[in-house]
């Protein structure tokens, strides 16, 4: 007897949409579309079969970085790393700058504020030889095809691959967490009893976030065997789940400008926090800025996102940029190209000095701000030019900027200012735009959150553009909120039900040709069946909802019986519907691959059901080839090889 779901299935194999398919074209060769069909299955029992004593988060950021963990036993207990040795004058947190340094002859060296000050003491002509890197996370947001293969450059102007520096950074997180692991419980600590999280911001596409989990594997902190020991959490997300936790004395209302005290009574968030209420993350880095809305639906305070996630590389280095670009104005593009190879060490410290003064910025600040010039940018100018540093600032057209008489470039509030401008503009626009669309109404909280949120600067610009219409919350240690977050999120990564899907994803097929609907030159004749190719088969359609665990289902089916390999090609676009895979803005972005060899069966025409997971942080492909019940190897790739 026919089950009803087998009718069902029957009734779609007939229909026009999926017919059997000499698919040809950018399509692929045999892929059968059989029923398209979305199932739910619980992922709560999943998660709970993986047993971990511990939960390690790393933040890994684009100016700083750092991990956090909790014991399985006691989720409340969030412990965030020991202090870091060498940190800055005024500059306090448990983060260490995201800085790494390899010997002349490539071998890690160290990391954070020891790679600083380190290679900071070499002797200029020995740190030419040395490999310094700083700020290279943003690598992976903006190149278009990155690979495995993808270079970055150092301080000296040589190439390194990318994925060999995310690798050691990683194992130096390893080894420093299973460390203090080991300290803590008093006996040595087990990398298996680890579930990792990974942070990474939520607008990178997925080939990011592959080269993450890439870099974990070379790295050992996890093995291909075992990917679920790690976990890539998405920034807002991780500080949404820390966020809704929130009491009243861990944070600052801009509205009431005050630290809430004690006499409020000591519940979540404001006693705000109720069923239904909507509320956006700003997360606001060094490289990214991230925004993503959410909704708490209590009383287990899930979460489900109401728009996708939205932002770009409007992070606090733009800041960075736009002093470099001052300093090109004054002294010479020329000169400052040349200074930085030739003197990297200085350059660095230069930066240094100009992140405190960064950090003393303010909307009302009258006095104007200091920036120490190291002695050999002064030294080196003058053998460069033939002339002094003060000479070029007295014939720059730089008003804003002064020499002071104790050798300091001195900059007017005004000159700093303009220079958080153009990266706060970016910010502003863009929550402008994020308040105007009509899934983003009735915002009740807006949290700032990230190392950039501590900005004065920003926080009045923000307050500014939202006249009071959401409540602004900044979290005590809002630099830390993600890390907690994360760690949180791999306690129980089932807290966020509901996303919403970035792009539109879907492969070529054919269907029949339809006079009047196909075009014309999509029309293919094969054995009397008129065909029509390029047919976007879409999986999942952009800004749409994905409930965790839901999985879009497609059956394909060898060419001929001696096919090992089926590879299809999965296209995706930022548009919400697309018609054919060859439409502008469609573009080739993955390859799905499953490996039928060991599963051939007597039945006359095999079909592989193909399950894919779209709700989750990663998209994720499991295959069963239906004749014979068995698990059919498949892999899911996002990285250009």
């Amino acid at each position: 007897m026919m089950t009803e779901k087998q009718t069902a299935t029957e009734k779609i194999i007939t229909d026009v949409m999926a017919d059997p398919s000499p698919a040809k074209s950018m399509g692929d060769p045999g892929i059968t579309p059989l029923s398209p069909s979305h199932t739910q299955t619980d992922t709560d029992q999943v998660q709970s079969q993986l047993s971990f004593v511990v939960v390690v988060a790393i933040d890994f950021g684009t100016t700083s970085s750092g991990y956090a963990y909790a014991f399985t036993k006691e989720p409340e207990c969030i412990h965030t790393m020991r202090r870091w040795e060498g940190g800055d004058p005024g500059v306090s947190n448990q983060k260490t700058p995201t800085t790494i340094l390899l010997t002349p002859d490539r071998k890690f060296h160290s990391f954070g504020y020891a790679a600083r000050d380190f290679y900071h003491d070499l002797d200029p002509s020995e740190s030419k030889q040395w490999l310094y890197l700083e700020k290279f996370k943003m690598k992976l947001h903006t190149t278009a095809n990155l690979s495995i293969d993808t270079d970055l450059h150092a301080a000296n102007g040589k190439r390194v691959k990318a994925l060999d520096i995310f690798a050691y950074a990683l194992a130096f997180f390893k080894e420093q967490a299973l460390k203090e692991l080991s300290d803590q419980t008093g006996s040595e600590f087990d990398n298996n009893d680890v579930r990792w999280v990974i942070t990474v911001p939520a607008i990178w596409k997925m080939p990011a976030k592959q080269f993450m989990r890439e870099a974990a594997y070379k790295s050992g902190l996890v093995s291909h065997e075992n990917p679920e020991q790690l976990i890539i959490a998405l920034e807002p997300e991780a500080a949404s789940i820390y966020c809704r936790k929130l009491r009243l004395h861990q944070m600052v209302d801009l509205g009431t400008q005050s630290s809430q005290n004690g006499f409020n009574p000591p519940d979540n968030i404001g006693s705000g926090m109720t069923q239904g209420d909507r509320y956006v993350v700003v997360d606001c880095g060094g490289g990214t800025v991230d925004l993503t809305v959410h909704q708490i639906r209590l009383p287990e305070g899930h979460l489900k996102e109401l728009y996708k996630a939205s932002g770009g590389p409007y992070g606090s280095i733009g800041i960075d940029y736009e002093f470099e670009k001052l300093l090109c104005k004054i002294f010479g593009q020329d000169f400052i190209d040349q200074f930085k190879v030739k003197r990297p060490a200085a350059w660095v410290d230069l930066m240094i000095a100009f992140e405190s003064r960064k950090r003393a910025a303010a909307p009302d600040r009258t006095n104007p701000l200091n920036i120490n010039l190291p002695f050999s940018f002064i030294d080196y100018y003058k053998k460069f030019r033939g002339h002094s540093v003060e000479h070029a600032l007295r014939k720059s057209n730089v008003d804003f900027v002064k020499w002071s008489s104790q050798g300091m470039l001195r900059m007017s509030p005004d000159a700093m200012n303009s220079l958080f401008k153009p990266t706060i503009d970016h910010i502003i626009q863009h929550l402008t735009e994020l308040f105007e669309k009509p899934e983003v109404s009735d915002i009740k909280f807006l949290f700032l959150v990230g190392g950039f949120a501590e900005s004065p600067l920003l926080q009045h610009a923000v307050q500014n553009m939202l006249q009071g219409r959401s409540r602004i919350i900044i979290p005590h240690d809002v630099g830390l909120t993600i890390l907690k977050g994360a760690v949180l999120f791999g306690l129980d990564p089932s807290v966020i039900k509901v996303r919403r899907s970035p792009l539109t994803y879907g492969v070529g097929v054919l269907n029949r040709f339809v006079e009047g609907k196909h075009p014309q030159e999509k029309l293919l004749v094969k054995d009397g069946t008129r065909w029509c190719t390029d047919v976007f088969d879409t999986f999942i359609a952009a800004d749409q909802s994905v409930a965790l665990g839901e999985m879009v289902k497609r059956s394909y089916t060898p060419a001929k019986p001696s096919q090992q390999v089926i590879v299809i090609h999965v296209y995706c676009s930022e548009k919400e519907s697309v018609g054919f895979i060859s439409e502008s803005g469609v573009r080739k972005c993955g390859t799905l691959r499953l490996d039928v060899s060991g599963t051939e069966s007597t039945a006359p025409r095999r079909e592989i059901q193909t399950l894919m997971q779209f709700g989750d942080t990663e998209i994720r492909a499991m295959a069963v080839d239906v004749s014979t019940g068995r698990t059919v190897k498949s892999s899911i790739d996002f990285l250009s090889h």
